[in-house]
């Protein structure tokens, strides 16, 4: 009988934990930001730029030709090339948090493994992307790692992790027809379990407007440590989003960890709303990336940048939160967090 992981002594890591590394997969698929990514790349490289400030950085591209492109971009942007390393491993677009590398660990053993989840572009809906499916199994062939294959889809934006047991997730996300229809609430917790190797599942509802992933609990709700949330709150009550963001935050007061603690719950106000050739556009200011020295947080030219910057630096006080403005990178209905991957440290 093949193992799980978790019987086998790995789990996923807290993203607020040490990174060896973060992973990423180079921007390229013009659909994903049209008329519009030639527009995104100083934004994106100051993102890498700052990653290796204080961690590796592996980046996915397709060919010879990327790579002359990709590494003009980051000169530009002054990055510490060093720190940074390309890796031939072709993809269909550059969301690596759902279809890059789930690295586990287990510390005793001094052992790294990686989950390859099944992934079909947040149910099918933008083909083909076979190439994002193989990622995982590529980087693990490359480094050596054992590669679990579990056989359903799970994307990495849908899950939270507290490093302590519990992870969170969403009920639009995992329990949509889309994803595995085959599987129920039960059945789909015990993958988690053993897969991720955690104790706990708390489920929370519906995700944010303009959110093509169905709900990802990356641009909702984040654990800050093992017991505190950030979580997104609507203040205009006439915004669709109000409501939904509202019966989540009822649901985190309820819930309780492994050790019966409550939740601390910080609420972190949304942005004005986003628009872009009439379309409602996923930003958040909870998609937010926890790198080893920054928290590197989107940010959307409107007034409640500063103050969701300053809440989020009092809940990370032992990093520098570095905000970048996120307009035109939202509009291929992602940020900062939906794009990294990180690579824990032993």
């Amino acid at each position: 009988m093949i193992q799980t992981p978790k019987q086998l002594g790995f789990h996923f890591p807290a993203e607020f934990e040490k990174h060896d590394s973060t992973w990423l997969s180079w921007p390229h698929k013009e659909a994903s930001w049209p008329g519009k990514i030639e527009t995104i790349y100083p934004a994106y490289s100051f993102f890498v730029k700052k990653l290796a400030e204080s961690e590796k950085v592996n980046i996915n591209i397709a060919d010879e030709a990327m790579k002359v492109k990709v590494l003009e971009h980051l000169k530009d942007a002054d990055s510490n090339l060093s720190q940074i390393k390309l890796h031939l491993n072709p993809t269909n677009d550059a969301w690596c948090r759902d279809h890059g590398p789930a690295f586990l660990v287990n510390r005793k053993e001094k052992k790294r493994a990686i989950v390859d989840w099944g992934y079909n572009a947040w149910g099918g809906k933008y083909p083909p992307f076979d190439l994002d499916d193989a990622i995982p199994t590529l980087i693990g062939k490359d480094m050596g790692l054992h590669v679990f294959n579990p056989g359903i889809v799970m994307e990495g934006g849908s899950v939270e992790f507290n490093g302590a047991g519990t992870l969170m997730t969403t009920t639009a996300c995992l329990l949509n027809k889309n994803r595995n229809p085959h599987l129920n609430q039960q059945q789909i917790e015990e993958y988690l379990i053993n897969y991720y190797g955690v104790e706990q599942v708390l489920w929370i509802g519906d995700g944010i407007i303009g959110d093509d992933t169905d709900g990802h609990i990356d641009d909702i709700t984040r654990f800050v440590n093992s017991d505190t949330v950030l979580t997104v709150v609507e203040e205009n009550k006439s915004d669709e989003n109000y409501h939904p963001l509202q019966k989540n935050l009822k649901e985190l007061k309820k819930m309780r960890l492994l050790n019966g603690k409550q939740l601390t719950i910080i609420e972190l106000p949304m942005p004005s709303p986003v628009e872009y050739d009439g379309q409602r556009l996923p930003a958040s200011y909870a998609n937010f990336y926890i790198a080893n020295k920054y928290v590197i947080t989107p940010t959307f030219r409107c007034r409640n940048d500063h103050k969701a910057l300053e809440i989020i630096q009092k809940a990370f006080p032992e990093r520098e939160v570095v905000g970048i403005d996120s307009v035109d990178i939202i509009w291929g209905l992602g940020s900062f967090h939906c794009l990294s991957q990180q690579e824990p440290s032993l």
